[in-house]
Order: C-alpha cells, then structure tokens, then sequence
C-alpha cells in the first residue's frame, strides 16, 4: 500500500497594510502549519493576495487551486514583481490534494525555497472560504469596498453603461487621513477608442458604511461614466 506523508495545514490570516504602502490594500497572507513561510524567505514583503481579488467566485479567488497548475504570485516588495522580484509558487489540484510546488523567490535568489506542500483539499477549500467569510479584520474603508464590489456585480452596470471592468477596478485608493474606496472601468464613447474612467466613494466616519456605499451605488447607476473618462 502506498504511504503519504501527513498533509499540510493552510491558514490564512488578513493582515493590513503599513502606513507608508504604497498600495493601501489589506493583504491575505498564507501560513503553512503555523509558519509564516513568506516571511522566512521574504522577510519585509508585503502579500500579493490583496483583498479586491477575493471579492469575486471562488474559481477567481488568487489561491484557487484548479485541476490545471497555475503559477501564483505570493510575495512583493511593494512594487511591480517584474521589477523588483517576489516569491510565487504553483498550485495545483489532484484529487483530494492540493499541491504547492515549484517555488520561486526571483526577489533573492539566495535563499533557499521552502519544500512541496501538499494540503487536504477539503481542509484547504474551506480556509479560503472561512478567511472570504471573515470580516471581523476590516475597517470601515475595507468594508465600503467589499460591499460595492458586491453591489456592482450583482447589477447590471457595466452593460449599462458599455464599460469593461479591469480584473480588480474596486478597491481601497487611500485609507489614512481620507479614506477612498477607487472604482476604474474601461469605457467606449460611440464606437471609439477606450479611455479610462475613475470614481472614488470617500469614506467618512459620521454615517454608516451601508448608507455611504448604497447613495454612492444609486448616484453611479445614474450617471454616465463616459461622460467623465479620460484619453478619448
């Protein structure tokens, strides 16, 4: 009979980012049987799970692990990957088993890679849907772009308006002294070419975060984001 080695334990853990980021979304960052992997062989990354890639379908989900293997990015310098380097790593569904292989720090080539894992699929799918299903981390600002998010994609605004959305175009634009929730989309102007086309829900702390992102959502499905793009 064949043997396997005791499967991997997956955690996931929402972590915010530092006051000085220049990317102010909260990340999901990953530990493997307690330990925080990424920072062993990235110590000071920052993780590349931000929290507007996991407000679509699980299959979207940056962690999502198909039948097909997929190289992932985990791990950045707060900065484009292609420019200064990250961890990533391949993930890979077989059967009851989801598999971690191939590990990448192209940020320090030096450091040595951490080893395969291989996770219980059903332990594994369940700490993606547990950390999606958690909300006790977020602040007010988090809160505001989950709920557009939710709200927009349940609509019917993007046919509206013939917009294209960008793969991640709700998300947190600023969260110190004045807190933005940014939402970008492609539009096209009677045939032309595309432009961009940027809105931003300020975040305030005198009403509830409900009522801020329900009057925004009713004011942008009644108005014509076209009207305001820019480079056509």
């Amino acid at each position: 009979m064949e043997e396997f080695a005791p499967a991997n334990t997956l955690a996931l853990r929402p972590v915010l980012p530092r006051a000085d980021a220049l990317r102010p979304s909260a990340g999901i960052r990953p530990l493997v049987d307690g330990r925080d992997v990424l920072e062993e062989i990235h110590p000071g990354g920052d993780s590349s799970s931000y929290q507007e890639r996991w407000f679509g379908p699980p299959e979207t989900w940056p962690l999502w692990a198909a039948d097909a293997p997929r190289r992932v990015e985990l791990s950045n310098n707060d900065c484009d990957t292609g420019c200064c380097g990250g961890v990533f790593v391949t993930i890979r569904r077989r059967g009851d088993r989801v598999e971690w292989t191939g590990w990448e720090n192209t940020s320090d080539t030096r450091v040595p890679v951490p080893p395969e894992f291989r996770f219980d699929a059903a332990q594994y799918d369940a700490e993606l849907a547990r950390v999606v299903a958690d909300h006790s981390w977020e602040e007010p600002v988090d809160t505001a772009a989950r709920l557009l998010a939710q709200r927009v994609s349940s609509s019917d605004w993007y046919e509206r308006w013939d917009c294209r959305a960008y793969p991640y175009g709700i998300k947190v634009s600023e969260r110190e002294e004045e807190p933005e929730v940014g939402m970008a989309c492609m539009t096209y102007r009677s045939g032309e070419r595309e432009a961009d086309s940027w809105q931003t829900l300020p975040v305030s702390a005198r009403e509830p975060v409900e009522d801020q992102v329900r009057h925004f959502f009713e004011r942008i499905m009644a108005t014509d984001p076209r009207e305001r793009a820019e480079g056509v």
